[in-house]
């Protein structure tokens, strides 16, 4: 006689869960269009999609409080989202209208969003990193309990600037988690061929910081690590490195044939390991939704995302005068 396969019950009430179900599938509806609209040439420069790796800022943006802040990297349109940013606005910046959240200016790389406490998307490697620690320092000083996220990828982790800010937030206990999103290729060389150390959460041995690595296409253990990490912040305990280990399915860039890795590699994570259908899975099994509920929410997602892609189009450039705001602080 078979055994039985268990369920697995998640530590979440069934309108969380569907929550987190939404806002993955959020994202990844709005990063398929996002590359729609590049292939028609309405996106132009870079664009560095986030398909794959939805389970990395829904779990820790699930572990949040109100005046958390966050700052990451060039992929960052899920960043956004997760965090409550506007797809009309994240979508027009992208097509460089004035109705995006940068006013055209910023494009797929550089947004921003103070109302949010989303302290942009960064061209230049690593450059984020110390910027959190600021963030953090300023949080510190207020003593207001607030916790910032700082985003990078594992090409980044062999940055110098990386351990500098180690060595300060360490030092001067800053309330900062550095959250090192290991999609495994870095620009297009696998982790295996760049860094001498295999699991990238202990580099913060050497200045004290503790830390984790997790499966990052498991949203509620992301989310059961993140709130970990963030209860060591708020402790007054310092910074915390959490490495959480996914996959993007795309390749580096919209212009990247990621003929570094096979189709099947591909394949088989999208069968196997997708976060999305992972919670869809558990969704349904646990009956916490039915499967009219979940297509139901799925219309509404797409609905939302064609009327952001609209509004992008429909929003007009900004004028030759926009070259000059924004440069200095008044």
């Amino acid at each position: 006689m078979a055994a039985r396969k268990t369920v697995k019950k998640p530590n979440v009430s069934s309108e969380e869960l569907q929550q987190i179900y939404h806002d993955m599938l959020m994202i990844r509806r709005f990063e398929e269009k996002a590359g729609q609209l590049y292939g028609m040439g309405l996106i132009g420069g870079f664009c560095h999609l986030y398909i794959g790796q939805e389970a990395v800022v829904v779990g820790l943006e699930a572990a949040c409080q109100d005046g958390d802040k966050r700052v990451t990297s060039y992929r960052d349109h899920g960043h956004m989202l997760a965090c409550g940013m506007n797809p009309k606005g994240v979508m027009a910046e992208l097509t460089g209208r004035e109705g995006g959240y940068s006013k055209g200016k910023g494009g797929s790389m550089h947004m921003f969003s103070k109302e949010k406490h989303f302290y942009g998307g960064h061209g230049i490697v690593g450059a984020q990193v110390p910027i959190g620690a600021g963030l953090a320092l300023a949080d510190k000083y207020l003593e207001n309990g607030r916790v910032t996220f700082t985003y990078f990828g594992d090409g980044a982790a062999n940055q110098g600037q990386i351990y500098e800010t180690f060595n300060m937030a360490a030092l001067w206990q800053l309330p900062v988690i550095f959250v090192i999103e290991n999609n495994q290729y870095a620009m297009g060389t696998a982790q295996k061929r760049s860094t001498s150390t295999p699991e990238l959460y202990t580099r913060g041995a050497a200045f004290g910081i503790p830390g984790d690595a997790v499966d990052g296409m498991d949203v509620l253990k992301v989310k059961s690590a993140g709130t970990k990490a963030v209860m060591h912040c708020r402790a007054g305990k310092g910074p915390y490195i959490l490495e959480v280990k996914t996959y993007r399915y795309r390749g580096h860039s919209m212009s990247d044939p990621a003929k570094y890795r096979t189709r099947e590699e591909v394949q088989k994570m999208r069968e196997e390991r997708d976060p999305i259908e992972q919670v869809k899975g558990i969704l349904l099994t646990g009956k916490h939704a039915s499967d009219d509920d979940l297509k139901s929410i799925d219309k509404d997602i797409k609905d939302l995302i064609n009327a952001a892609a609209e509004f992008a189009k429909e929003s007009s450039e900004p004028g030759v005068s926009e070259l000059w705001t924004d440069i200095y602080a008044e």
